[in-house]
């Protein structure tokens, strides 16, 4: 071990003593120090199982338990839990959930059927002003507080508004046997509050916990993992504050400054030194990082050399950045001989991806795109996919509610919840409990029938769905249920058109698929969630990464081109009401964004930035970042750095030239 981590990196993986913060700077292994400190606790004689590693991604905890299967040998029921938060708590309460009243089967809605719940509790169509009032519940329940609380919290008349729904909400996903993903970390805390024999057996069970990017916790997360650790408070955090870039969606910064106060005996590690960056990248982002006030002093250092100047490069505008990012993408890897996975091009918002890609594609370079939607996370392919999921199996609520409403089959949310009590009480799904008799004391004849026709249809589908080709037979369905003219009269014409010819290439896929395959409906139904997954591959395409700084995080690349540092776009600024409200907190938000979106790369970096950008159909004009000036580099990135136009295009015509006769 003393082989192979830094003297700083030792000491986390050795203190067993109480406590423990590790501030870990980008780059500076953290994921070793924590595996490390498994097997450190394993060969301390603490038993595999009573270790506890949390993440926030599922990719990094199976990097993690990849990792820890290749340093310590044991079987698969032996082995250390690893595990992201929300899994963690999806265990929880299949285990001991009967405490809240949830039956072990309950669903997890996921964000686009909470939204459907919300816009229907709402009375709205624009699903704008659904996911604004979703966010607002969000913010609520990772706050920790209830519906009662958060109409006692709300300021102004929107959220007075998103209150009350957020009580309908609550009792809907409680008739539904439902959980949505911020309950799968608020019921667990509740469970633990409420229950001290549940606390006391998870405090028993998980005896030491290990908690990766501890910055990006929440309210709700801290105490829970608090709950969990109880007096013993056996765990190592290991987070980072310069890398708090989730403000938005209630991750805090109180959270590390809160452990120095309910934990005095806290120990704090600090790991300084980088092993991704050259030094003039890692100088930058020092000078960058070092305009935010510090909870714990640092500064990053590396021993990888000086490496290439970073490069500002001013453009003319943003046609002109897209085609000079081509042109020295291009030129960086004829020079280099590396492969275009080597490099990324990130940016603060997916809008400003349309236009590289136009770029890329026109110069033939190959990339994937991150942080953007994916094709299975459509709205219109969700709905398909919801009677693919009740046809696979009719004791997935969720799936059952979102068929039966979409399109609307005259049952109201009203009807829904009575059956989802009725349901709960005999622990049955909402479908089974529909053809009992005992639901009859509860529902009229008037709410009964539409409810059992929508069940003998399935039913009747079902039966077929085992033995007929499964393109024509999806085609059947959604004329059955009138798909095509449900979005015809819930879209402007546009958009049906769009969504209905992602559906018709949806239901091609799956012909095909079943015609090559010699599947039936149910077949592909039930491998439906893997099938999903399919775009996840392009994390192995030789291609160039377009993406997001917020889903860059824990990414790194040898040549990153960090895009759009002006004004107004990084830092980003939103209203001027919410800048007024949020004031300092925001922009050393956003340069903390920026720090990430710096640290992301290994030998060059290069910042660019317009004069002017077009918005909407304007031309607007443009300041390069205050970032850029706080990293002491040259914003003109010296004169005949400036790319204009015509510049860029001769550019890019010799580079073509050189490359055709190399």
């Amino acid at each position: 071990m003393t082989d192979t981590l830094n003297p700083a990196q030792l000491d986390a993986v050795r203190y067993l003593d109480g406590p423990c913060l590790v501030i870990a700077g980008a780059g500076s292994g953290k994921t070793r120090v924590i595996t490390r400190k498994i097997v450190h606790l394993i060969e301390g004689g603490v038993t595999p199982r009573a270790i506890a590693a949390i993440t926030f991604t599922n990719k990094a905890a199976q990097e993690m338990a990849e990792r820890l299967k290749e340093m310590v040998k044991l079987r698969e029921t032996e082995r250390p839990l690893v595990s992201t938060f929300h899994s963690l708590g999806v265990q929880m309460l299949r285990e001991d959930g009967a405490a809240l009243g949830l039956k072990k089967s309950f669903s997890i809605l996921d964000s686009d059927d909470a939204a459907a719940i919300v816009a229907q509790l709402v009375g709205t169509t624009d699903r704008k002003v659904a996911r604004a009032v979703q966010g607002r519940i969000s913010l609520w329940k990772n706050e920790g507080l209830d519906p009662d609380a958060a109409a006692a919290a709300a300021r102004n008349n929107d959220e007075h508004a998103a209150a009350r729904a957020y009580r309908d909400y609550a009792a809907t996903l409680a008739g539904y046997q439902s959980v949505d993903f911020d309950d799968l970390i608020g019921l667990p805390l509740k469970m633990l509050r409420e229950h001290p024999d549940v606390a006391e057996r998870w405090q028993n069970r998980l005896r030491y916990l290990l908690v990766d990017e501890y910055q990006d916790t929440n309210a709700t997360q801290y105490e829970l993992l608090k709950r969990i650790a109880g007096p013993r408070a056996a765990f190592t955090a290991v987070g980072d504050d310069d890398q708090s870039i989730y403000g938005w969606r209630g991750a805090t910064l109180e959270n590390l400054k809160r452990l120095s106060t309910d934990y005095p005996r806290l120990k704090v590690i600090k790991l300084e030194q980088n092993y991704r960056s050259s030094r003039n990248i890692l100088t930058a982002a020092n000078q960058l990082i070092a305009n935010n006030p510090k909870l714990h002093e640092k500064r990053l250092w590396s021993e990888l050399g000086v490496g290439d100047p970073v490069r500002v490069v001013p453009m003319d505008d943003d046609e002109v950045e897209a085609e000079s990012i081509a042109m020295r993408l291009q030129a960086l890897r004829f020079e280099r001989r590396g492969k275009f996975s080597d490099y990324a091009v990130l940016y603060r918002g997916n809008h400003q991806a349309r236009i590289i890609e136009q770029a890329l594609r026109k110069e033939k370079i190959p990339y994937v795109l991150s942080g953007g939607q994916s094709w299975f996370e459509r709205a219109e392919i969700r709905d398909v996919i919801a009677w693919l999921r009740l046809l696979a199996n009719d004791d997935d609520d969720p799936a059952f509610i979102r068929a039966i409403t979409t399109p609307k089959r005259g049952v109201g949310p009203q009807t829904l919840q009575v059956l989802g009590a009725y349901a709960a009480e005999r622990q049955k799904s909402m479908f089974e409990a529909l053809f009992e008799t005992g639901v009859e004391t509860r529902l009229s004849a008037r709410q009964l029938e539409p409810l059992r026709e929508f069940g003998s249809f399935v039913n009747r589908i079902e039966w077929r769905a085992r033995k007929e080709p499964p393109g024509e037979l999806l085609t059947e369905i959604l004329a059955a249920i009138g798909y095509h003219e449900y979005l015809l009269s819930t879209q402007e014409e546009k958009q049906a058109s769009q969504r209905w010819q992602s559906v018709t290439d949806f239901v091609a896929w799956m012909a095909k698929r079943g015609e090559e395959d010699g599947k039936t409906l149910i077949d592909l139904a039930q491998t439906i969630a893997l099938l999903s997954r399919l775009d996840g591959k392009d994390d192995q395409a030789d291609a160039v990464r377009l993406t997001t700084v917020h889903a860059a995080k824990g990414l790194e690349f040898p040549h990153v081109f960090v895009v759009g540092c002006e004004e107004g776009l990084m830092p980003h600024s939103g209203d001027i009401e919410q800048d007024a409200e949020e004031g300092p907190q925001r922009i050393e938000e956003e340069r903390r964004l920026m720090y990430v979106a710096v640290t992301r790369a290994q030998r060059t970096l290069t910042i660019t930035w317009c004069r002017q950008r077009k918005r909407a159909k304007t031309v607007v004009s443009r300041l390069p970042s205050r970032f850029i000036a706080e990293m002491k580099l040259d914003t003109e990135g010296g004169v005949s750095a400036i790319v204009t136009a015509d510049s860029a295009k001769q550019r890019l015509a010799a580079l073509k030239g050189m490359l055709k006769s190399g």
